[in-house]
């Protein structure tokens, strides 16, 4: 079975989410299946494995609409698609398409780095689920990250078409740090800054804290920055990183008390995971999806709440329960791994191309 994953989200200079779950799965089902990748720049390539590809539009181009008559003549047997928006009309494959969230329907504003007829557009695809529903029933098989997003699904009616899980998992290889060897007064955050990540519960919180240190470590508008700057307490320590290398995260990781997430929506949450597989106990608000991803490794805390958070990290100073979250937070993470994911994705891409292969006869 030759697969074609579509890489065509992949970031040029830094991974986002989307960005690093695609190079992720492609990597891990490359050592096990015919795999070969679709870009829309060269300059992708610097963040992905080296794989056979092919050049084509952007995938925000007016071109997506016929993208099939490109990948037609690529002879795969599967399509698989780590977005929900890929082009179909006249497609002799079978098709994949991923939705990993519907965290848009009730935050609707779009990401900043979509050109504005997108953002536009963006808005009005997200008031009601029925242009969702077109999209999804144009694939074989519908994949998701998460249990939580499968549920919401379902709960939705968004597809007619089976929905397999492909989830998310840390970076492979990665060793745990000691626990003995005690922590920084330091605290990491590593996400965007839309507003329904709520970091502003966070830096309000920074007020109970004031011998600790938050790290914020993802890239930030000025726009942005002013309005968290004008939200801190007095003498409240705050470090604006405005991104970090994959190696500084990991050292920052390896040496800080917790890594906090008090979103109010995720499709999945990885950098609990990737905390958790370095042996970083994780503070996260209390939603289904921290719940299904963290189990009872994590601190959950109400995400309106400055004081619950800053009681969070006031517990993990005792230094006998750190080193048991810590420990927890490792086994929890032994339970994902893409090896694991491209598997259920090979099953995923086996699955469509048998019913495509059923619907022509």
């Amino acid at each position: 079975m030759k697969i074609l994953i579509d890489a065509r989200f992949t970031r040029l200079d830094h991974h986002d989410g989307i960005s690093r779950y695609g190079a992720s799965l492609i990597a891990a089902t490359a050592k096990v299946a015919d795999v070969s990748m679709l870009i829309s720049d060269t300059r992708q390539l610097a963040l992905l494995p080296d794989v056979p590809y092919t050049l084509i539009n952007s995938p925000l181009s007016p071109a997506e609409l016929f993208v099939a008559g490109k990948v037609n003549p690529l002879g795969a047997d599967v399509v698989v698609c780590p977005m929900q928006t890929m082009g179909s009309w006249g497609r002799k494959y079978a098709l994949v398409l991923t939705l990993h969230d519907l965290i848009y329907y009730e935050h609707p504003a779009p990401p900043g780095f979509l050109p504005a007829p997108v953002r536009v557009l963006w808005r009005l695809y997200h008031k009601a689920f029925w242009p969702q529903r077109v999209l999804l029933n144009r694939a074989d098989v519908v994949a998701t990250i998460s249990s939580t997003t499968e549920a919401l699904m379902a709960k939705y009616r968004l597809t007619k078409r089976p929905v397999r899980i492909v989830g998310n998992a840390p970076q492979p290889g990665l060793t745990p740090r000691d626990p003995g060897a005690g922590a920084d007064k330091t605290l990491l955050y590593m996400g965007s800054f839309m507003p329904y990540k709520n970091v502003e519960t966070m830096v309000k919180g920074m007020a109970g804290l004031p011998e600790m240190t938050l790290h914020l470590l993802s890239r930030i508008t000025p726009e942005r920055r002013a309005e968290l700057e004008a939200l801190a307490p007095a003498g409240a320590s705050i470090l604006f990183h405005n991104g970090v290398t994959d190696a500084e995260y990991e050292a920052l990781l390896a040496r800080t008390t917790a890594l906090v997430s008090l979103s109010k929506a995720e499709g999945y949450g990885l950098p609990l995971v990737e905390a958790m597989s370095h042996g970083t106990p994780v503070i996260a608000s209390d939603i289904p999806i921290f719940r299904e991803v963290g189990a009872d490794a994590v601190s959950y805390v109400d995400p309106d709440s400055p004081s619950a958070f800053a009681a969070a990290v006031r517990e993990l100073e005792e230094p006998e329960l750190w080193k048991e979250r810590s420990s927890r937070a490792v086994q929890r993470a032994a339970g994902f791994s893409w090896d694991a994911s491209a598997q259920r994705l090979l099953a995923a891409a086996e699955e469509a191309v048998a019913l495509r292969r059923r619907k022509r006869r």
